[in-house]
This record gives structure tokens, sequence and C-alpha cells, in this order.
């Protein structure tokens, strides 16, 4: 079933494949496959939404990688604050962990705030962050990174010792080529970039992904 697209998003934002059709997307938050185990509120299409500045400055890290041999797949962009406090109350709910092994197997998940994997306000909500790894072009096949996106532990530092040097020197071409275009890396997560000059850097929106 093919999911129509609203189009009647609010000024300055765009959908990302239509301005990086050559990326994939893979939209976690709207399938079961994520930390939490279910579609996530304010989910209701399988869309990647970004501002326009961000997107444009995302479509200049695209370019660049495909000269290199790579495609970029997105997992999330923008994320309603709906979604956000839907994470903050599966964090409450002890009984529900159901995806601990997956994700979090190390990890109490009402210490995920404080660690700094899960946020009440996130940067995503504002519009130009993304999420994101890379694909080879020539196979089709992700590009090891040396930990899945969304796993909650240390191996997902961006400067772990606990990846190969293959597996960080994957991290940091998408790294660097994320930080050449203006984008913030988190030193947390390999896969979140934020757009430094981002157009709404105070404002936290919750309209749905549809």
């Amino acid at each position: 079933m093919t999911i129509e697209k609203k189009n009647k998003l609010p000024k300055g934002f765009v959908y990302l494949d239509e301005v990086i059709p050559a990326a994939q997307y893979e939209i976690r938050y709207y399938s079961e496959n994520n930390f939490v185990g279910r579609r996530i509120d304010g989910y209701k299409g399988p869309f990647a939404i970004m501002t326009h500045t961000g997107a444009e400055a995302l479509k200049g890290v695209s370019d660049d990688l495909a000269a290199k041999g790579y495609l970029l797949k997105v997992y999330d962009a923008y994320r309603p604050q709906k979604a956000v406090n839907h994470f903050v109350r599966w964090s409450q709910d002890s009984g529900d962990v159901k995806m601990k092994q997956q994700y979090y197997p190390k990890l109490d998940k009402r210490n995920l705030f404080k660690l700094g994997f899960i946020a009440r306000k996130s940067g995503h909500s504002r519009g130009s962050t993304v999420d994101l790894t890379l694909v080879h072009i020539k196979t089709g096949k992700a590009v090891d990174m040396g930990s899945p996106f969304d796993f909650f532990g240390d191996i997902s530092y961006y400067n772990t010792k606990l990846i190969s040097k293959t597996q960080q020197a994957n991290r940091k071409i998408l790294r660097d080529a994320m930080v050449k275009r203006g984008f913030k890396p988190y030193s947390k997560e390999w896969w979140h970039f934020t757009l430094m000059k981002e157009p709404y850097a105070k404002t936290y929106f919750n309209f749905d992904v549809e």
C-alpha cells in the first residue's frame, strides 16, 4: 500500500526525497523496527522531512559522497515533539523491555536520558537534524559502521575503541562529509548530525510526519 504525502508542510520545510531522490529512506519510527518496538506517535507516513536549508546542505553532502561511491541512507530527520514525548513515556514504563536485547542490552532504559541517548527536547524537532548512514553505490550494501543505528551503548560513540580501524574510517567518511557542509556531529551517536546554522534554532515543532 502506497501512502501519499500530505503535501501541506509548514513554510520552510520540504520532503527530503524531493530534494535528494538518490538517497535511500528507511524511516524507523514509522515502523516497528526501533528501540520502542512499535510505530512512534506522530509518524503517519514513511517520510523524511527537513527544513529547506538543512535539505539543501544535505544535498551537498549527497553529491560529494556520490563522487566517492556512496549513497546516503536516512533513518530520521524532523521528529515531532509528540514522538519525543512517546519516548519519555516508554522510558518510564519499566515493564516494557521487549527491544532491550537488540538496542540497549547493557543499560537500564531509565538511564537513557542521563546518558544522553534520549532527550525530553530533541534537536530533531527543530527540523535541521538528521540520522543517517552510508550505502555502497556499487553493491547496495550498507557501509559497516561498527554498530547499528540507535544502539544505546559505548560502541555507538564516535570515538569508541570497540570497533575496527576500517569501521572507524567509515565513520570518518560520513562525519567529514557532513562537517564540510555545515553539520555538527554528536559524539555519542555516530549517525546524528545537526545543521549549525539551523533556521529554527529555538522552535520545537509538533506537526505530524505525513
